[in-house]
């Protein structure tokens, strides 16, 4: 379904990950995605990967959208201020914004002490996670706000309910995902007067790039790394937080929603979608009930 044909959307960070899946499944839904990023054909950024903003732009058209590819250090306000700048002149709107930076997974030291973690990871992971949403957001929400049912979501791990109850492991992680969430509240309060919505999403165990290549497991074969990891057997893909987004932006009505802390698995409840295997995982509920409660694997009920 086209439903969000005539509509621009901006996913910051679509390299790879989340930010890939949301790009392609706004792009399946008819919208016109610029995807950034900082890894281009012609020049990796400091995660020294091979996936590439112009790759996602081409899945973007695949699916059926505009993928528009530009390369953008999110912690640049002046390439952030160009590229808002260059939106308007291109397509005079912005209804969508996805705040999806975070380039950090190489610099969390998990389960070390605050007095032992690395200050200069922790801190580029703070700037990285925090300092690039609002930077965005402040070029880009002055020109989402000039029409109604304009859409912010911000990206997080782990819902309101589940980060206050649990530790994440790493103050800076702990403190990065967090903070966003809260973002999402505050951006809410300054949105409302103008008929626009923010609401934190978070994917579930997402079957990234870097997971898949964690469990030398591919999207087509992801079950066989059960046998290393049985909980991954609740993981989905980024599609699936993809179409999350896609049904957010294509409900009229989305504004219910503002301000709330929402999960890929809860919002296909609402939304009836599905992943691409036809599952519709929940993984908070599964890592609380199942996980964390100790039983075995078992994903019955939960996807």
């Amino acid at each position: 379904m086209k439903n969000l044909q005539g509509k621009v959307a901006l996913v910051a960070g679509a390299t790879r990950g989340a930010g890939r899946g949301i790009a392609i499944e706004l792009g399946a839904a008819g919208a016109t995605v610029y995807v950034t990023g900082r890894t281009t054909r012609a020049q990796r950024s400091e995660y020294n990967r091979p996936e590439t903003i112009e790759e996602t732009a081409e899945l973007v058209n695949d699916a059926g959208g505009v993928g528009i590819a530009v390369q953008v250090d999110h912690l640049d306000r002046d390439q952030v201020q160009a590229l808002i700048a260059r939106i308007e002149s291109e397509q005079g709107r912005l209804d969508i914004l996805v705040n999806d930076v975070w380039g950090s997974e190489y610099l969390t030291e998990w389960n070390v002490p605050v007095w032992e973690h690395s200050l200069d990871k922790g801190f580029r992971m703070l700037r990285l996670a925090i300092d690039t949403h609002i930077i965005t957001s402040h070029f880009a929400l002055a020109l989402l706000v000039r029409n109604k049912n304009g859409l912010v979501i911000e990206i997080t791990d782990g819902t309101a309910e589940y980060n206050d109850t649990n530790y994440r492991l790493s103050l800076f992680y702990d403190l990065a995902k967090s903070s966003v969430i809260r973002m999402a509240k505050s951006l809410s309060h300054e949105l409302a007067p103008h008929g626009c919505t923010a609401i934190a999403v978070t994917p579930g165990w997402m079957r990234s790039e870097i997971m898949l290549e964690h469990f030398e497991v591919t999207e087509e074969n992801w079950r066989d790394a059960t046998e290393k990891e049985p909980h991954f057997i609740i993981s989905e893909s980024p599609r699936f937080v993809g179409r999350a987004i896609a049904a957010l932006a294509g409900d009229p009505e989305v504004a219910r929603w503002n301000g709330h802390s929402m999960s890929s698995g809860s919002i296909s409840q609402v939304y009836g979608f599905k992943d691409v295997d036809g599952s519709q995982p929940d993984c908070w509920r599964y890592l609380v009930e199942v996980h964390q409660a100790g039983k075995p694997a078992d994903a019955e009920g939960y996807r």
